[in-house]
């Protein structure tokens, strides 16, 4: 699905140097490089606010700590999503509220979440899925309207643009709430070689509040004022995200090339429905996530890896229906669009280092099995 050692060989140099300095200086905690990256991606995303932390789960459940919620107040998110953004929630003692999606971006539904509005109801979490921003404008009117957080999961979406409807100006996915959070796990579009996370934020206190959570609860060394967490973002890896950081947005290119070959492969299929893409916002194509009609999906897929090709479901039980969620208040049929999605969804590969020769292969052997 990602070829990450052909995309290393490019910035190998790069990379191996700025491993070096950092094993040299045996700075491996805190190092300079952990703050020269986050006054970096301040920059990029135009925003006051960067704190590292150790991973994207983290990131969340740091950006939860930091809004002193109490046992019991709910949270909004979408069923349709990876695990951690509901998980952070129920680790807390909180309660997630979780609502459909949108039958064609697949991101969290607006209209849902504000039918699930309550008075115990405390924030937003909405999941830029895939590499496209949800529709921020009506979250954010919702979220002012009931007095809510909205903390953005963007784990899938950096570098994505969304168009403001103030000035028709352009703000980066994860800086158009209260909080943005992301990971850089190696495969997503700005991923680390190990694990890694950050928060983003224009709020001084808020920032001020995940800087002492992320270290123990402490602002001052061996004083702690809060129960904290120990997340950290370690100086290799901060190291190598710098480097990539100024490589992101010719990454995201490369995605939208790759996603435009297959969208003109697939134009028009009765049986393929390509990605949709909202006018408010770009598509960074952390996935290419097709909608199959009338297919059977696990003959495809085995069709595609007998000639070695990768296809992933993401995700192919929503979270409603996990076992560890679980919950009288929703049952099957709940959720129409996220149960649809979870079971026709396909994605393919979708990296940098793809070319029209890999994926004309990729189209065939795909074409062949759907056509048949």
């Amino acid at each position: 699905m990602v070829d990450l050692a052909g995309q290393y060989n490019k910035i190998k140099p790069e990379v191996d140097a700025a491993i070096q300095e950092v094993v040299e200086s045996a700075y491996f905690i805190n190092g300079p490089q952990v703050k020269q990256f986050q006054s970096n991606l301040e920059k990029y995303l135009d925003v006051k606010h960067v704190i590292p932390c150790g991973n994207g789960t983290d990131a969340l459940q740091v950006s939860l700590m930091a809004l002193g919620l109490e046992p019991g107040d709910e949270v909004i998110t979408t069923s349709f999503t990876f695990i951690a953004t509901a998980e952070v929630i129920a680790l807390l003692k909180l309660t997630p509220v979780l609502v459909d999606v949108d039958p064609d971006t697949f991101n969290i539904d607006p209209k849902a979440i504000e039918r699930a509005v309550t008075e115990k109801t405390k924030a937003i979490i909405p999941v830029h899925l895939f590499g496209q921003c949800a529709d921020m404008h009506s979250i954010n009117d919702i979220a002012e309207k009931h007095d809510l957080f909205v903390i953005e999961d963007t784990a899938q979406a950096i570098g994505a643009d969304y168009t403001c409807k103030i000035h028709d100006k352009t703000k980066k996915a994860g800086t158009l709430g209260h909080i943005g959070c992301t990971s850089f796990f190696p495969s997503k579009n700005l991923g680390a070689y190990g694990d890694g996370g950050a928060i983003f934020t224009d709020d001084d206190e808020l920032a001020a509040q995940m800087r002492v959570v992320v270290n123990h609860g402490m602002a001052v060394r061996y004083y702690h004022d809060y129960v904290g967490v120990n997340s950290r973002l370690d100086t290799i890896q901060a190291a190598i995200l710098d480097i990539k950081l100024k490589h992101l947005d010719e990454y995201a290119a490369a995605r939208q090339k790759a996603a435009t070959y297959y969208n003109n492969a697939f134009a028009n299929h009765p049986k393929i429905k390509t990605p949709v893409t909202a006018p408010f916002t770009t598509h960074v194509y952390h996935q290419y996530t097709l909608v199959l009609n009338n297919v059977d999906r696990e003959g495809l897929m085995k069709h595609l890896a007998d000639k070695g090709i990768a296809s992933a479901v993401y995700y192919p039980v929503p979270l409603h229906m996990q076992k560890a969620y679980l919950d009288p208040r929703y049952k099957e049929g709940d959720f129409p669009v996220t149960e649809a999605l979870a079971k026709s969804v396909i994605s393919l590969p979708i990296h940098t280092e793809l070319n029209e020769e890999i994926q004309k292969e990729i189209t065939e052997v795909f074409s062949e099995y759907v056509n048949k």
